[in-house]
């Protein structure tokens, strides 16, 4: 049992939701110590009955003095949300790990990735009474950075290109629910439900339903480009990505090519990745065995495949991969729980 008197205390904002959920899992079975946690939600779930660990719980509204005595909270309720109650709980001493996109790419907020950069988060600590904020990365840049990083700091990365091919998951509960929906729909001739996407889900694919940009990038794909570059300190590192929603549920994959400064052999890479913390190698091409959504749903690893030399560039500088990593756990309530254990 994880709760403690002399651990901190806990809120977790959406709680409701599909992130809000998975937090719950991942403190619990982390064993994740904590004195007492509040369950805040919007004032439509508020009165609603919870159990975490045994124990009952209600859901509370999120108000402006939610986070009175709060030492952590997790927040993954929209950007807006995080955008007002996030410096409302700094304000009042609470280190805030935000899911959200609002402050991800400020200056002078630290964009985690525990595994990655580590260092980035250097003197924010629980029981100092001051408050922080701290950002989770896009689940999209966690999944590829994961397995990325490892080889930048061997060869280092000059150019990276990504594709996503992104689950359900990523729009959330409802989104999940509704791939459910129109699949037995089309499977029984009916017209399928479109409230989530404008456009069919069920045995089809369509970009990534992000607004376009001026530049011809959708949101998506520029949060890759730009969270790259201050996860890994270079402004200078060339980036570009294609995000494809595709109708798996809860696991994002990614074709990743890389374009590195210093030769590196596949045989390096996979040696290197192997003894990486949170990667696990699936690369069997005998058997034609490579990473694949449903191996990694509900697991905490990203998984790595399909590491072979790409033949399109001289000499050792270039390989192609293919990265399998849980939207969800990894790509957003791990990642946060992981970034809330380097602050006790």
């Amino acid at each position: 049992m994880a709760l403690q008197e002399n651990a901190p205390s806990l809120a977790v904002v959406g709680v409701t939701g599909a992130v809000g959920q998975e937090f719950l899992s991942v403190l619990s079975d982390r064993d994740f110590p904590y004195r007492s946690i509040k369950m805040l939600a919007s004032k439509r779930s508020a009165g609603k009955q919870l159990t975490f660990q045994d124990r009952n719980y209600t859901i509370e509204e999120l108000t402006e003095d939610s986070f009175d005595g709060v030492d952590i909270a997790l927040f993954s309720a929209g950007g807006s949300i995080s955008k007002h109650f996030g410096p409302v709980a700094m304000e009042k001493g609470s280190v805030v790990v935000d899911n959200s996109s609002a402050f991800r790419m400020e200056e002078g907020i630290p964009l985690v990735i525990p595994e990655v950069n580590p260092e980035a988060m250097e003197g924010i600590k629980v029981g100092t009474g001051k408050g922080a904020l701290i950002a989770n990365p896009n689940c999209s840049t966690i999944i590829c950075l994961m397995a990325a990083t490892p080889l930048h700091k061997h060869a280092k990365v000059i150019r990276m290109v990504v594709s996503t091919y992104q689950a359900a998951s990523g729009a959330g509960a409802a989104a999940m629910e509704e791939l459910e929906l129109q699949t037995r729909e089309v499977m029984e001739g009916k017209p399928p439900t479109c409230n989530i996407f404008k456009q069919q889900y069920a045995f089809n694919l369509f970009s990534h339903n992000a607004p376009i940009l001026s530049n011809g990038y959708n949101e998506e794909e520029m949060k890759l480009v730009k969270e790259t570059r201050k996860i890994w300190n270079d402004m200078n590192v060339k980036v570009t990505a294609t995000c494809i929603r595709v109708p798996v549920m809860r696991a994002h994959a990614e074709s990743v090519n890389l374009q590195f400064e210093k030769p590196i052999d596949e045989y390096t890479a996979k040696d290197i990745l192997k003894s990486s913390p949170g990667v696990v190698v699936i690369d069997d091409p005998a058997s034609n065995h490579f990473p694949t959504p449903l191996e990694v749903s509900n697991k905490d690893d990203v998984a790595v495949g399909r590491i072979c030399r790409d033949v399109s560039q001289d000499g050792y500088k270039g390989l192609d991969m293919f990265v399998c990593g849980d939207q969800i756990r990894k790509g957003a309530a791990l990642n946060a729980i992981q970034i809330a254990e380097m602050l006790l």
